[in-house]
């Protein structure tokens, strides 16, 4: 028979002998409550620390994507999911102008032979090299800042002179002493949970910046010579 599943360290406060459920429901609902809480003041306080960053960075993405530019996003993990969420933001949103926007990681078949082929570290970079221009934008997601794929990438985006945005957490690692970011919004937690969902935040919060400068760019808009 297998181990049972050791899930204590989510939720520390529930004994394997539990029989009383009135109590559990009160630590559980207590959690909840107090993980929504830290998850709304990180957020906030993300928004109030990058908001001019945020300002600048989508206005810039906006000139890029009425030149013609695309986005690519990226990122590992989870984040490789959040990278591809924003992506669709952008590419397929539920208001406002669709722009070209991809994840690097969504063709399984590229990934696995780039990794196979050249090395884990070169799936993402190979991709900038074979597609992206200078009038593109590079968007890297990781909650520690040190992921060696997207270093890598980043720096050959900044070489081939895309705009580079990081997304990362704890201290910001590599990417926030980077001279390959053009911007890098970290976001101060220890909790890979609490990053994720601030990225999420400051995602949406750059397309709908840009959003805004598109739709005030009578000349890409159709309204105007």
């Amino acid at each position: 028979m297998s181990e049972p599943e050791q899930t204590s360290f989510l939720y520390p406060f529930i004994e394997a002998d539990e029989r009383d459920a009135a109590p559990l429901l009160r630590d559980l609902a207590a959690s909840a409550r107090s993980k929504a809480a830290e998850s709304a003041r990180l957020q906030q306080a993300s928004i109030d620390e990058w908001g001019p960053a945020l300002e600048s960075a989508g206005e810039r993405m906006a000139r890029s994507f009425a030149r013609g530019g695309r986005l690519y996003t990226f990122g590992n993990g989870g984040s490789s999911t959040d990278a591809a969420t924003l992506a669709s933001l952008f590419s397929r949103p539920a208001r406002g102008r669709p722009v070209p926007a991809w994840s690097l990681a969504a063709d399984q078949a590229v990934v696995t032979a780039l990794g196979n082929d050249v090395g884990f570290d070169l799936i993402f970079s190979r991709q900038i090299i074979a597609h992206a221009r200078p009038i593109d934008i590079a968007i890297a997601l990781s909650t520690s800042g040190n992921s060696d794929d997207l270093m890598t990438a980043l720096a050959e985006a900044r070489f081939r002179g895309l705009l580079t945005i990081g997304f990362a957490g704890h201290d910001g690692g590599r990417m926030a002493v980077s001279d390959d970011l053009d911007y890098c919004f970290t976001i101060r937690s220890q909790s890979i949970h609490r990053i994720q969902e601030s990225h999420a935040l400051l995602g949406y919060r750059l397309w709908e910046i840009a959003q805004d400068h598109l739709a005030h760019d009578t000349s890409t808009a159709g309204g105007g010579t």
